[in-house]
């Protein structure tokens, strides 16, 4: 048990638990090197010694630190320390959207493809390595208060084209979310991911689960055979675009979905286009239901729970989903043939992977040196001398405390251990680095406010009422606060001003508008109108010269517009009589 105060690696000294799991607990750490908070996440006591549990919680660093990408909580180190195998990563201050949908029921449409257009451009970067998550759900997705989405727990990722030693039907993830394809016992693709996003978005948008049951063998039934819940149902007026690619995503067949997250991030980034608001409703390729599906004869499903877990992490399930289907006997044993033969050449395999895995966990470890501020040429001189090589690429990252040119950092991080003749890559300052604002006219807010709120803007929003055969789209940007060609730092500030497309409040003090016309503006709008008189002796009575609402601002139901009218003055006659019958 890691206890506050102590020190991992004689580096992290833990500040606090934050989470607990059902194969690691997570700190809050203090990085002694680089005076800053991390997360630590240590694998369990009960679980270090467990062979096939190590080497998942490696694999999931190493899956992890391979990807780089704002969308993507961010892995700094992996080492062992005493026997506790450990991973450092970035401290996210935030909730997670489990939290978020208690507290707000469900998100509007927008706020939704915003949430999903991030989650899949960080899942893209994985997808494009071929590492599949396959444990999407609302509480591995963090969200900060600045909108910013965050992925995490790669725990049970796997590279598609790493050296599996084992491979079994196992099905490892949260029942809610699980994939059809996984509950029926067969391997995880890219498309299983894009289920689960499926799922998820379904999920922000109603507030509700799919499918439910009384136990994980009639949830996982019903991924596998029962149609998705119609979404227009709990949400009619939902454009159909949207609806479209939940049906896609959620698809029981793998080839009618999206083939990876960037594709299905590129059919998000347009579905609020109005001119596909009322697009043709998807009509999937191919058959949904398979005739193997449907020749289910047993399923079993048991749900492996660790006893002294049991009160700490209720929300992990790890569920094995078994399907056996067949004709007849005769077809059973030919399968049983040919699994046995497939086992034989396993057993090679894995006996092989293991002496390969003896020879090289010899390898000598030794301690990646400080580069920091080293010019580059000084940099692969000391790491080289120490017996590592430099990958040839390096990256360029922006620095205000490392001058121009020289190394930032290395990956892996100074003072961590690795085996002698590992790679080590380089990153470059580019000193105290500024983000170019471009001209974003015509173009989706929510794009635009992701890309920079990632690089380190505050982005305000701010909408502009536009009619309905405006050259802008709603949601386009019409305007900013900062104009395009300026440079701008971390935590500044930008305004964008976004196209609302509707009814907006015209100028009425044009001349052209008389008083009953602004009644039945006001009328149609559901708006309340409030009208101040004001005398002159001029002969203006009855125009209005001001108005509380500006021109061409949004007309919401339920506002209210106060107009000033000028009135002809009171007057009487010689015998005191009203002129006009304004006394």
């Amino acid at each position: 048990m890691i206890m506050k105060g102590q020190k991992i690696s004689d580096r992290y000294q833990v500040i606090k638990n934050i989470g607990e799991g059902g194969m690691a607990n997570v700190y809050l750490a203090y990085d002694t090197i680089l005076d800053r908070n991390v997360a630590v996440k240590v694998l369990r006591g009960d679980l270090a010694n467990d062979e096939k549990f190590v080497r998942r919680f490696q694999r999931e660093a190493l899956a992890a630190s391979s990807l780089s990408n704002p969308n993507i909580v961010e892995v700094y180190d992996v080492g062992e320390d005493n026997g506790e195998y450990y991973i450092v990563m970035e401290y996210i201050e935030g909730k997670h959207l489990k939290q978020l949908l208690k507290k707000r029921g469900k998100l509007t449409v927008s706020e939704a493809v915003d949430i999903v257009l991030q989650i899949t451009d960080g899942l893209s970067v994985a997808h494009d390595s071929y590492i599949i998550h396959r444990d999407i759900k609302p509480q591995n997705i963090m969200i900060l208060e600045n909108g910013l989405v965050k992925i995490t727990d790669f725990g049970i990722a796997m590279a598609m084209n790493s050296t599996q030693l084992t491979q079994t039907n196992s099905v490892m993830g949260s029942v809610h979310y699980l994939p059809p394809e996984q509950a029926s016992g067969k391997g995880a693709t890219l498309q299983s991911d894009i289920y689960s996003i499926g799922i998820l978005f379904y999920e922000l948008l109603t507030g509700k689960l799919p499918f439910k049951g009384e136990n994980a063998v009639e949830i996982a039934l019903k991924h596998l055979k029962e149609p998705l819940p119609s979404i227009r149902e709990e949400i009619p007026n939902i454009p159909q675009s949207v609806e479209n690619i939940i049906i896609k995503a959620t698809a029981k067949n793998p080839k009618n979905r999206y083939a990876d997250a960037r594709e299905m991030h590129e059919d998000l980034k347009t579905c609020l286009d109005p001119t596909r608001a009322n697009e043709e409703k998807i009509k999937l390729k191919y058959q949904e239901i398979s005739d193997d599906t449907k020749m289910i004869k047993q399923i079993k499903v048991e749900a492996k729970k660790n006893t002294e877990n049991k009160n700490v992490d209720n929300k992990k399930e790890e569920v094995i989903v078994k399907q056996i289907t067949g004709d007849d006997m005769k077809r059973q044993n030919k399968i049983l043939i040919k699994l046995a033969a497939i086992f034989t050449g396993l057993i090679l395999v894995v006996t092989a992977g293991f002496v390969g895995l003896m020879i090289v966990t010899r390898t000598k470890t030794i301690i990646v040196p400080d580069v920091t501020n080293k010019t580059a040429e000084e940099a692969v001189k000391i790491l080289q001398d120490a017996g590592f090589k430099l990958v040839d690429e390096t990256e360029n990252i922006s620095s205000k405390e490392v001058n121009v040119g020289n190394v930032v950092k290395t990956s892996p991080l100074a003072g961590t251990k690795r085996k002698k003749g590992s790679e080590i890559k380089l990153y470059i300052s580019t000193g105290d680095e500024t983000i170019l604002i471009e001209d974003y006219s015509k173009k989706n807010y929510l794009e635009i406010r992701g890309s920079l709120t990632a690089r380190g803007l505050i982005v305000n929003i701010q909408d502009e009422a536009v009619d309905n055969d405006s050259d802008y789209k709603d949601g386009d940007v019409i305007r900013q606060s900062v104009e395009a060609g300026t440079s701008l730092t971390k935590g500044a500030s930008i305004t964008l001003f976004v196209a609302k497309v509707g009814d907006s409040y015209p100028d009425f003090t044009d001349g052209s508008y008389t008083v009953s016309d602004v009644e039945e503006f006001c009328k149609e709008h559901n708006i309340t109108l409030e009208k101040v008189y004001t005398f002159s002796d001029t002969n203006l009575d009855g125009t209005i010269y001001e108005q509380n609402r500006e021109p061409g601002s949004p007309a919401s139901s339920g506002g209210k517009l106060v107009i000033k009218i000028y009135q002809k003055e009171d007057t009487e006659d010689e015998n005191g009589n009203c002129e006009d019958g304004l006394c």
